[in-house]
């Protein structure tokens, strides 16, 4: 068996510190080394320690996680899993989180959780196996190609994506212009999630990107992520192609699956539609990629060396369902290439 991870607990709250450790010290392959109540304290620990992986609560005193995650990954980069509270405020943060470098979230308990941090262990695992990356000094965004130099074509765009899917989107939707082909995303990411991540999509990126709604109209310029937690995310209706939230027990463990998205496209628009897996834990998405191809679309994943966690894309390339494997930097204008329509075509 290979080794546990070993996890360093940073938490101000002696209670959280004690139910996130009783947590991972049920996983036999999850070693809790440590504990720490303030940045300071996890300073310390983490030189002398040296954890795989750092569990952190994004409200401290002192120094907050956010602070302490820059400075983590600007001085010694490693996986991070933020702890953070459901509200307004601890979403952004997280979000926020997330696009610093943060490997995943969890969050905290609410009254009446039956498994609190039920897949935490899993998360502390995965992070363990992650590659490890320096944050990357902010680069400036390319202008994404004027009107006048993309024509968009009729073609659909579906994307699927997981652990590190944050920082991938971004990449990816940052490079479609303004009329960019009617784009429909499932993210694996709790519902209080979604609707943030959509508005800070919206201010980052030239299209419009919104959190689905059932029956809303497939738009060019229009970018529709799946809601989070409750239904799963279809496009129906050939004649006037839009979107369905449908109400189904969760696929591949998950709500909405990226499976459910992929067949759904494969099935309505066939060869008028481009299929791109990014990063993630597990195989959600792989066997959906492969209806797809093989109703004609094309199909793109991104390469083991920019994923986080080279899981989802891994498993459709070796199904077969990947027709390229790109670096994350490339897929944006790849997915313009093959949407874009032809000279002498209507």
């Amino acid at each position: 068996m290979s080794m546990a991870a070993r996890v360093l607990v940073v938490d101000d709250s002696p209670t959280m510190r004690g139910l996130i450790t009783a947590v991972l010290q049920s996983d036999p392959e999850v070693d809790v080394i440590g504990q720490a109540g303030d940045a300071m304290e996890a300073r310390e620990a983490i030189k002398k320690l040296n954890p795989d992986v750092v569990t952190l609560d994004i409200e401290m005193p002192n120094m907050n996680g956010l602070e302490f995650l820059e400075k983590i990954m600007r001085l010694r980069p490693m996986p991070v899993i933020m702890v953070s509270t459901l509200t307004h405020r601890g979403t952004n943060a997280t979000l926020a989180a997330l696009e610093i470098g943060a490997f995943d979230c969890v969050s905290k308990p609410q009254p009446g959780d039956v498994r609190p941090f039920a897949d935490l262990a899993e998360k502390v695992k995965a992070a363990a196996r992650s590659q490890r990356r320096p944050v990357m000094a902010p680069q400036p965004v390319a202008p994404p190609p004027a009107v006048a130099d993309y024509r968009v074509g009729r073609k659909v765009v579906a994307i699927g994506s997981s652990t590190g899917g944050v920082e991938a989107l971004i990449a990816v939707l940052q490079k479609f212009p303004a009329n960019c082909p009617p784009t429909v995303i499932t993210q694996h990411m709790p519902s209080t999630f979604t609707k943030s991540f959509a508005e800070r999509l919206n201010r980052l990126c030239a299209p419009v990107v919104q959190e689905a709604t059932d029956g809303a109209r497939l738009e060019i310029g229009k970018i529709y992520l799946a809601p989070g937690g409750e239904r799963h995310l279809q496009v129906v209706n050939a004649s006037a192609p839009c979107c369905r939230l449908l109400e189904r027990e969760p696929v591949n463990g998950h709500r909405p699956s990226v499976d459910v998205l992929f067949d759904s496209v494969a099935e309505l628009a066939g060869r008028n539609a481009v299929g791109v897996i990014l990063t993630g834990m597990g195989r959600d998405g792989a066997a959906g990629l492969l209806k797809m191809r093989h109703a004609g679309a094309r199909t793109l994943g991104q390469n083991e060396k920019t994923s986080v966690v080279y899981g989802m894309p891994r498993v459709a390339f070796e199904l077969g369902a990947v027709e390229q494997q790109l670096p994350l930097n490339a897929i944006g204008e790849e997915i313009l290439k093959m949407t874009a329509r032809k000279e002498g075509t209507d």
